[in-house]
Formats: C-alpha cells, structure tokens, sequence
C-alpha cells in the first residue's frame, strides 16, 4: 500500500546502501575515540580548514540523504535530515565554536538514525544481518 505507515524489512540491495550511510557516518562522525570517551571524525578535522571543510563534510551529508530518498524515505523525514545537515553547516562555520559542536552535533549519524528507524532495525542489527 503506498500510503501505508506499516515498516518492512530492507532488501539485501538496500540494506547494502544502509550499511554503506552508516559506515560513511561514521568515518565523518565518529572514526577516532578522543580521551575521555569523545569520539570524532573526519568532519571535525574537515571543520579546521575554512569553508571548504564545512562544504566538504556537507557534500557527504547530502549523499547520505539522497540514499535515503532513494530507499524510500517520506519528505518529512529527508526534511528531518536536510536541517540536520543545515544546522551542522551553519553552525559548523563559526570559526572555533562551530568547530566544537561539530563535534557533539554527529549530523551524519543523526541522520543514520533516521534511516534505521524508519525500517525498524538497530544499528547492531544492521551490522549483524549479512
């Protein structure tokens, strides 16, 4: 039914492009554990070098949405991410400040997020299921 809310499973096709999102979104958010148990990415390096690191990491942030309106995704939850994306863009061009909440902000997972819930799986799942 397409106007169904009911969830389903992902195929095998489209559980590769969500593993793919996540893996992506964790090189840009999370890569490298920090002492003290903070965790950052290739985002927040990106973040240093002006405006074009913050372009950068946008660029990826938007292959992230695509795939998800690729696999289906409603416009309500592609415009959940897209101001995921904008607000880590816009903050992320205050020089310093924007620097740390890239950081803690994590769009690119936030948006990972959405995608595993809108298909009802865990992120251990995702990385459980071959």
């Amino acid at each position: 039914m397409p106007g169904s809310n009911a969830m389903r499973y992902p195929t095998a096709a489209e559980l590769g492009r969500i593993r793919r999102a996540a893996a992506i979104a964790r090189l840009m958010d999370t890569a490298v554990r920090l002492p003290f148990g903070v965790r950052i990415g290739a985002d927040s390096v990106l973040g240093l070098i002006p405006a074009v690191g913050d372009v950068a990491g946008s660029l990826v942030g938007l292959f992230i949405i695509d795939e998800a309106r690729r696999l289906g995704l409603p416009a309500h939850k592609l415009a959940r991410m897209a101001v995921n994306l904008g607000v880590d863009a816009a903050c992320g061009t205050v020089p310093l400040i924007g620097d740390l909440f890239d950081v803690y902000f994590k769009s690119h997972r936030r948006n990972v997020g959405i995608i595993l819930e809108h298909f009802g799986i865990s992120e251990d799942e995702l990385n459980q299921r071959m």
